[in-house]
């Protein structure tokens, strides 16, 4: 990943804040919400976003996964919280050396810190866009989530996490050439 590890921890906690903030005012009436990620509603999404940030925390610290059952729903509170455990994790600099356990198995830990990245950018705008909020984040994050999306890709629409890019302008922000990159229409309505 070319992102330096210096911009990762930066990225990741302006990407845990605007999430957080997002996932706060979800209402309970917006759960069944359709969401720009096709495969999940906003209850549905909260729920994964929770699993991930809590794999993501431990993979920073080096823990082992959890093999235990899958984890009750989700509350907005609870991925709030996860959100800012998982910036914290990553903000320690030895959360990117070597390698980590997260998701199917073992990596780079700045790879998987990239994931986190991606994760946190791109279900934190899907939950804002379906729940009438907005997402921003500055130029610098933006590009982090850009370069994060683009290595992502090709592995990503491969199983299934990205859909076909969305042609987006080659001058457009780059939060919206991410978001085109994974799949997303950047100007999505439910």
């Amino acid at each position: 990943m070319n992102t330096t590890q210096s911009t990762l921890p930066a990225a990741i906690r302006e990407c845990a804040e605007a999430a957080a903030e997002t996932v706060t005012g979800i209402r309970a009436d917006q759960l069944d919400a359709r969401t720009p990620c096709e495969k999940f509603t906003v209850a549905e999404l909260l729920d994964h976003l929770g699993g991930i940030l809590a794999s993501s925390a431990r993979a920073a610290r080096k823990e082992p996964q959890a093999t235990a059952p899958a984890a009750p729903a989700m509350s907005p509170q609870s991925v709030t919280e996860s959100a800012t455990e998982t910036a914290a994790a990553w903000a320690d600099p030895t959360a990117y050396e070597g390698t980590t356990e997260f998701g199917p198995g073992e990596m780079p830990a700045g790879f998987a810190a990239a994931i986190t990245l991606e994760e946190l950018a791109l279900h934190g705008w899907d939950l804002a866009r379906a729940t009438g909020r907005k997402f921003e984040l500055g130029d610098e994050t933006a590009r982090a989530v850009l370069e994060a999306v683009e290595q992502l890709a090709e592995q990503a629409r491969a199983n299934g996490s990205f859909g076909p890019p969305v042609p987006v302008s080659a001058d457009a922000p780059a939060f919206h050439r991410a978001l085109g990159a994974s799949g997303r229409n950047p100007d999505w309505t439910g």
